[in-house]
């Protein structure tokens, strides 16, 4: 088969004035109501959750060790992401039917964010990786490894690789004419949602996609399964049964994420777009949109006793605090 290029004249290859998410806007208008009275409660949850674990990742002293610090920046990274994606999102389940109209520049601007926010996080889990890895692999030298200044220029590789590919990402679709309108069917502006609008050969267009998901996606997959297996066989080798179960109980919180994470992004997109369904990719955008972000917080604090013992020091201090300036009162 030939490259993927449009029946369309040429002559009829214009850039639409504005993209139409279209969403769920065909959806029954009382469908619609209840799913957003659905997800709004998971959205404010998922905010306050990671709002949360970033908090204490900050204010708890306790907590000052290189793995709080990725998963403070992994939350702050789900707040974010969360803000670009989901509030659009929710207003469309109210809106009247027929999509939201969005500038070219800012479906460009979402799609770029989008990008951006979800490789960092790619990147930051695979960097939570390796702190594991050194730090029940390499002991001895693990502090001498994980500094402070080593954690920060883990972090700002993350966050710039990302952004760059991102940005390259959203510059090769956008380049492209488009004849089949500004239709988006989908919540946000997808990548693969807008590249089918797309006219002309989208042939590099979808390979510049398949190798951000193989940077992204398949790559620090690799690296997080290779670094937990390691962990895994010297945690069997040494320690006794307290220390394995710590140990065990945080290899598989990061693993349940790093599963949830790239489960979703690699159905959605380590895909060509001639085997896509926008429909089906629509629903499961309910789930890494919604659900996924949520279970972080909770699968990091429900499994967590450092966590747990952070949270508990907080509300006590709040606790004895209020009781004080009762009785100054």
């Amino acid at each position: 088969s030939g490259p993927p290029v449009s029946p369309w004249p040429e002559s009829n290859w214009t850039a639409p004035q504005e993209f139409i998410i279209l969403g769920f806007s065909g959806w029954p208008p009382g469908l619609r109501v209840l799913l957003f009275a659905l997800l709004l409660p998971l959205y404010l949850a998922t905010l306050a959750g990671n709002l949360l674990i970033l908090g204490l990742a900050l204010a708890e002293p306790a907590l000052h060790t290189p793995m709080y610090f990725f998963l403070g920046s992994l939350s702050a990274v789900e707040v974010a992401y969360t803000l670009v994606l989901t509030p659009r999102m929710l207003a469309g389940f109210l809106l009247p039917p027929g999509g939201q109209a969005v500038a070219p520049a800012t479906c460009a601007a979402q799609m770029g964010l989008f990008v951006a926010l979800g490789g960092s996080e790619c990147l930051l889990l695979a960097a939570m990786a390796l702190d594991r890895y050194l730090a029940i692999c390499r002991p001895l030298s693990y502090p001498q490894l994980m500094t402070t200044e080593v954690c920060w220029a883990f972090l700002a590789c993350c966050c710039m690789a990302g952004s760059v590919l991102a940005a390259g990402l959203t510059t090769a679709i956008f380049q492209l004419p488009f004849c089949h309108g500004g239709l988006v069917n989908h919540v946000f502006c997808d990548l693969p949602a807008v590249l089918v609008l797309a006219c002309g050969n989208r042939e590099l267009q979808e390979h510049v996609l398949l190798v951000a998901c193989l940077l992204l996606l398949v790559l620090p997959l690799f690296l997080i399964l290779l670094s937990y297996t390691k962990v895994i066989v010297v945690i069997l080798g040494v320690g006794d049964a307290a220390g394995r179960r710590k140990a065990f109980n945080t290899v598989a919180s990061h693993l349940m994420v790093a599963v949830l994470h790239y489960g979703c992004a690699t159905a959605m997109y380590a895909r060509p777009l001639s085997s896509s369904s926008l429909e089906e990719d629509k629903l499961v955008s309910l789930v890494y949109i919604n659900l996924t972000p949520l279970l972080y917080p909770a699968i990091y604090t429900l499994r967590n006793r450092d966590m747990q013992g952070a949270l508990q020091r907080a509300l006590s201090q709040r606790t004895l605090g209020e009781a004080h300036q009762g009785e100054l009162t």
